[in-house]
């Protein structure tokens, strides 16, 4: 069994060092230990300094966003024979000590992914206003998903081969929910586990400037997520809604009709009720096309996971 762990990068020079040297050599249930840092871009020496403390560089020419680096990094996990791949921050945010209790749902067959949960109400450097949005988002994730997470945002994360060879990220903005979501649809188990951070490690995050373009840009994630994923689910019940309306339209208008009452006065109704019910049949039409598309991209998914296994192997 061979565990990789990696830690996506950009100019994280003054953090890397240290994230890499609090890394555990030896993992029980493993036969060794490789660490990987994706430097993503970087024009500092995040490369070189990583090297130095004994990790593998997979280096991008271009700084392309986290989602991105976590994708590239879990694309050469696998090359490298990871039966499990275990994510951490560069700003080493997280307690590196907590890794077995993270791969040990893993080992133990319980899940195929396992989220770290920082407990985010005790935090004492995270605002009022980011505890409650991060405990608004989870909750979201969690209904989406159909899975226990109670932080969705968390870094801090293990994946088996299986899971790893599963997930596709499509945005460029951060992979942490829209893996957990991706996870949720392709029914694979996933589990929180509580975990430790390290309290000097807080520095503001380079991912967003404010919580509200946070918030835009996880919603827009997770829209694209379900759209991908469960596009009938969503048009059925956008679409049911003119539908109803326009049927009730019509009943009210044939109850006039029926008691001759002045039917021809509603006339207006009547046509306002044909529009919502033609408008709400489309987008049920839109979200079978859409259903349909989206069967075609999980097939394709499967042979893009026994390519991915096969060009692992090899």
């Amino acid at each position: 069994m061979r565990l990789v762990i990696q830690i996506p990068a950009w100019n994280e020079e003054q953090h890397i060092g240290q994230a890499i040297d609090a890394l555990p050599q030896n993992v029980e249930g493993f036969k060794d230990v490789v660490v990987q840092v994706i430097d993503d871009g970087s024009d500092d020496r995040t490369a070189e300094v990583a090297a130095e403390h004994g990790a593998a560089v997979v280096g991008l020419p271009l700084h392309r966003g986290l989602a991105v680096a976590f994708s590239v990094g879990v694309r050469a996990a696998l090359a490298r024979g990871a039966d499990v791949i275990v994510n951490t921050d560069a700003d080493n945010q997280y307690d590196a000590r907590d890794i077995p209790t993270l791969v040990a749902p893993i080992l133990g067959g319980e899940a195929q992914m396992v989220i770290g949960d920082r407990q985010v109400a005790d935090l004492p450097h995270f605002s009022l206003t980011k505890k409650a949005l991060q405990r608004l988002g989870s909750w979201v994730v969690r209904r989406l998903s159909r899975t226990q997470v109670r932080d969705a945002t968390s870094g801090f994360r293990a994946m088996s081969r299986q899971a790893a060879l599963r997930l596709h990220v499509f945005t460029r903005f951060t992979y942490t929910l829209e893996t957990i979501l991706q996870a949720g649809e392709a029914g694979l188990r996933v589990v929180s586990v509580p975990i430790r951070t390290n309290p000097g490690a807080t520095r503001p995050s380079r991912l967003f400037r404010s919580d509200l373009g946070y918030v835009v840009r996880s919603l827009e994630a997770m829209a694209r997520i379900i759209v991908l994923y469960n596009p009938l689910r969503l048009f059925l019940r956008i679409g049911l809604v003119p539908i109803a309306a326009g049927t009730l339209l019509l009943l009210r208008f044939l109850i006039l009709f029926l008691a001759d009452r002045s039917p021809a006065g509603h006339v207006q109704s009547l046509i306002l009720a044909v529009i919502l019910v033609v408008v709400g049949a489309q987008i049920c039409v839109l979200g079978l096309a859409a259903d349909l598309i989206a069967v075609n991209r999980r097939l394709i998914e499967e042979i893009v996971e026994r390519e991915r296994d096969r060009g692992a192997s090899t």
